[in-house]
């Protein structure tokens, strides 16, 4: 009898995944691109006009890969868009025709580039902020006037920051400083579940809402593929919660679809603020276990800094909103006393449409000027030779880099990709540790005791390169020690991998790894 209601259980998990959105949307863009591929099949009572035709391939494709060529543009993606026109003439031109026209994705540039600007009188820099840093370490003066006049994310002062190592030390806190709020809350996240974690949260949201709190949530719309109904923001703004999707995935084959959110943020009154790798599903919390252990972190802020997430949030919100913002309605006065021993806080953003790398750039900033050590959690190492050139000089300058990498992975192919790299790094004299109990979702840089960036940015090409992301950059605050402590406590749990370790991957993960990393980029 048990046995007979585990098949019939299967069959209907089966027929609910054939049946599903996720299915329709799948077959949908597999059917597009299939016309697409047809489209450039040569017709027989055509076939006398097939040299002309072949020479007139040629002068496009050359002409295509010229363009390439010189195109401002990282260099790994142009060699895989070079091979897939090669490999596919005809179907790789017309692709990247596509792509480069991006016509999903011009109206949210152009939103998100309006939003920006609305924002940039709350967002200028204090002088004397930046005279100080100078004083202090003038390359990380150097990164905020980058970062300020280039993508108008200030440097603040009088700002407090808490680190939590895990998940389920994060949630209780989270939960309370919700519980919290009087005028509103800002959430915009990745990925969220049903469960206990998502739950609890939506519950206090529910609360707040009744009590006249204005409560805004924004989900990525890729939570709608298999997390979620499609139809859920409309469930949720039945509480009183102003709710939405972010980039909803729609059965199109659009270039939007590539550009995900995987921005964590929550702002509680203008006055604390939260970011890191958790997600709110239970696996985050390890009520769920998926991967063994799921080792992650959060960072709460109080302060001045806070400022810069609640207009990140906006911004990203008011993309889709016809209406003009408040600002001011929600940014709280800066204190005007100076803490000297709360350091500085850089809070920012990355767009895939700004053309500035901002995650790779605070990277391979800090790798640039370390004096003593750089470490590393990051649950995916797919990196283009720039970031590989980084880590390898100063790693051969002496500078001790480790690099924590997952133990057991959520995605083999990813894990593939990243022992490729494996060799290289280990012979330049970088680190690298494989987490035992489970899965490493951080993402942290940490170096000499007085510099580290916590935030959503992974080390592969989506993270540096495709996806909205932020963090926030500290230089002498007093959280740089937590996270570094953090870092060692992990490092305990650890394997250690050598070349000969390498040595021991099989031929047949090893191939994969090296053919998944020729369309890496395009991933």
């Amino acid at each position: 009898m048990a046995e007979h209601k585990a098949v019939k259980k299967a069959k209907k998990g089966i027929l609910s995944v054939v049946f599903s959105r996720t299915a329709l949307v799948a077959v949908l863009i597999l059917l597009q691109v299939g016309v697409l591929a047809a489209l450039t099949q040569w017709p027989e009572s055509l076939s006398q006009y097939q040299y002309l035709a072949y020479m007139i391939q040629t002068v496009i494709q050359a002409g295509v890969i010229i363009y390439i060529i010189n195109t401002r543009g990282n260099p790994e993606v142009m060699c895989t868009w070079i091979l897939l026109i090669l490999v596919f003439p005809v179907f790789g031109c017309l692709f990247y025709i596509y792509v480069r026209l991006d016509l999903g994705n011009r109206y949210i540039g152009k939103k998100l580039e309006h939003e920006q600007l609305q924002t940039w009188p709350y967002m200028r820099q204090k002088k004397s902020i930046i005279e100080d840093l100078r004083l202090s370490k003038p390359a990380n003066a150097n990164l905020a006037y980058y970062m300020n006049h280039q993508l108008h994310y200030p440097t603040y002062r009088n700002t407090k920051a808490e680190y939590y190592k895990c998940g389920e030390d994060n949630f209780p806190i989270f939960l309370e400083e919700l519980k919290k709020a009087k005028r509103f809350i800002f959430m915009e996240y990745f990925i969220v579940a049903e469960g206990r974690m998502w739950g609890g949260i939506l519950e206090v949201l529910k609360q707040k809402a009744a009590q006249g709190v204005e409560v805004r949530f924004m989900y990525d719309g890729m939570c709608s593929v298999s997390l979620l109904p499609y139809n859920y923001p409309k469930e949720i703004q039945k509480l009183g919660i102003q709710c939405k999707m972010f980039s909803p995935i729609r059965p199109v084959l659009t270039t939007s679809q590539n550009n995900r959110d995987h921005r964590k943020i929550c702002v509680i009154d203008g006055n604390v603020g939260f970011t890191g790798g958790i997600n709110l599903a239970d696996e985050y919390i390890n009520e769920k276990e998926r991967f063994g252990y799921w080792k992650d972190n959060a960072i709460m802020i109080k302060g001045d800094a806070v400022r810069s997430l609640t207009l990140l949030f906006l911004q990203m919100w008011n993309v889709t909103e016809t209406g003009k913002e408040d600002y001011e309605r929600y940014l709280v006065p800066q204190e005007r006393e100076l803490h000297r021993e709360l350091g500085f806080i850089t809070p920012y953003g990355d767009s895939p449409f700004d053309k500035e790398n901002v995650g790779a750039e605070v990277y391979c900033h800090i790798l640039n000027h370390a004096k003593k050590y750089v470490h590393v959690m990051t649950p995916y190492l797919i990196i283009d030779n720039q970031m590989v050139d980084t880590l390898t000089r100063a790693a051969k300058s002496g500078i001790d880099v480790k690099i924590i990498m997952p133990g057991i992975p959520d995605k083999w192919y990813a894990f593939a990709v990243a022992k490729t790299y494996y060799r290289d790094l280990i012979s330049a004299g970088v680190k690298i540790y494989e987490f035992t109990p489970g899965f490493v979702h951080s993402k942290v840089f940490v170096s000499d005791d007085d510099t580290a960036t916590v935030g959503t940015v992974n080390l592969d090409y989506r993270s540096l390169y495709l996806h909205f992301e932020c963090g926030l950059f500290f230089y002498n605050n007093p959280v740089v020690r937590s996270v570094e402590k953090d870092f060692q406590e992990t490092l305990r749990q650890c394997t250690s991998i050598s070349v000969s370790d390498i040595k021991k991957i099989s031929p047949f993960m090893m191939l994969c790894g090296r053919v998944l990393r020729l369309v890496a980029p395009l991933m």
